[in-house]
């Protein structure tokens, strides 16, 4: 691991202890923040799908179109990227876990907006005000992570990090779904989203000392690796492996897009599949990146070139996708490769991680990881209508063939950060 690993503060260690029960509570320490972690980012993304899941219910009850439904998630999408930009700024100068719980408030006050709203403009508000909330979650863990988690173990946090996202993708429709259905009544879901994001907000204050980044440090800080000027707080946008890192994720995200969305229709038109068995791929490409995610901490942990790493990995799933696109492969097959294309991007996701975090110069960690994360958001909202047009236009193969083209420019990008980024 290289210098720019993170390390606590001398009165926030096992000061005192024997080297083993130092090590005991240092692991205990690292457990606590990483767990903690992993349940606001699997929050973060459960709130990505707080009005989706309902939509044939707003097209009924408001009689909304899907262009219109569309326009809700390119509102969430537009503020969240807008917002995480600015988010790292505010992180960096007034700590991150401070803005963690306003970002869950946010979510909170979008489940009552969208529980109580009468028609768009109800859930307009409250698409902004989960955008809002949603903004800040990568400049905010990533400063906390990278602050408070002992090298050894850094790995399998960003690991844990982007397995919680999964689960939280996967968990709203079935919690919005399942109470709706219970209750005889909608608006009965977000009650329950809402009381869960409170929930979030008591667990993380009763646990509030394990996410304090107040007491955490940077090696790299101490050890005068890369520095920045700091008097000028927008210098790190100078740095070419900053933007390297944001192109990476833009196109990395239009490919997610591109699953996320259109892969149950891309399947049925070219292979003749029913959408009821095509509409639980998404279902597996997603497990499949959780599973990627696990063996990718590993990975991370055993000092590999992080650089190969996302190559390798980003060329195995846009191998498949390519595959899935050409029709030669038996339907009963085609759905479980692209299902499978999730193990590459998932394992490629804790090196991903870590690349970002050395390209981040001391004392910009927030305003680096709002800048490069703000790309996620900007591939979702620009994504969905490029892929969209294919399908419409009767190009079901080409989804998946610019899903795996998008994965191969991210490839390119992560390949030039190390000649972008100041040893």
């Amino acid at each position: 691991m290289n210098s720019s690993s993170a390390v606590l503060t001398p009165s926030s260690s096992a000061a005192g202890l024997a080297p083993e029960q130092a090590a005991a509570e240092q692991k205990r320490r690292d457990i606590a923040t990483i767990s903690l972690i992993g349940l606001a980012h699997g929050t973060s993304h459960f709130f990505h799908m707080l009005l989706p899941p309902l939509f044939p219910v707003f097209i009924r009850d408001f009689g909304l179109s899907y262009s219109q439904l569309g326009l809700l998630v390119t509102i969430f999408f537009v503020i969240s990227g807008i917002g995480q930009a600015l988010a790292g700024f505010v992180v960096d100068r007034r700590g991150a876990r401070p803005i963690l719980f306003a970002a869950l408030a946010c979510f909170v006050a979008a489940s009552a907006a969208a529980g109580l709203a009468q028609g768009f403009g109800g859930l307009l508000l409250a698409a902004a005000l989960a955008g809002l909330g949603n903004s800040p979650f990568h400049p905010v863990d990533f400063t906390i992570l990278n602050k408070r988690v002992s090298p050894a173990r850094l790995g399998h946090a960003f690991s844990v990090h982007g397995i919680s996202g999964n689960i939280g993708w996967g968990l709203a429709p079935l919690f919005a779904l399942a109470l709706s259905s219970w209750s005889g009544n909608w608006r009965y879901a977000y009650l329950g989203t809402a009381l869960l994001g409170l929930a979030v907000i008591a667990v993380l204050a009763w646990k509030r000392e394990a996410i304090d980044d107040a007491h955490g440090s940077w090696a790299h800080e101490k050890a005068g690796a890369a520095t920045l000027a700091p008097e000028h707080p927008l210098a790190f946008l100078r740095l070419p492996s900053v933007w390297l890192c944001f192109s990476f994720f833009l196109f990395t995200t239009a490919s997610l897009s591109a699953i996320q969305s259109f892969a149950s229709p891309a399947l049925s038109a070219l292979y003749g599949l029913p959408l009821a068995a095509t509409a639980f791929v998404v279902t597996g490409y997603m497990f499949c990146g959780a599973i990627g995610m696990v063996i990718g901490g590993f990975w991370v942990a055993k000092g590999s070139s992080l650089e190969r790493n996302i190559a390798i990995a980003l060329s195995i799933a846009a191998a498949l996708l390519i595959l899935a696109a050409s029709g030669w492969v038996a339907p009963a097959l085609a759905g479980f490769i692209v299902a499978l294309a999730g193990f590459g991007t998932g394992l490629a996701g804790p090196s991903r991680d870590m690349l970002i975090k050395r390209a981040a110069p001391p004392g910009a960690t927030g305003r680096v990881y709002g800048t490069v994360y703000s790309g996620l958001d900007i591939g979702f909202a620009a994504a969905a209508p490029v892929f969209g047009a294919l399908l419409d236009g009767g190009h079901p193969g080409a989804v998946f063939v610019g899903a795996a083209l998008a994965l191969l420019s991210a490839l390119s990008a992560a390949s030039l950060v190390r000649r972008g980024r100041k040893d």
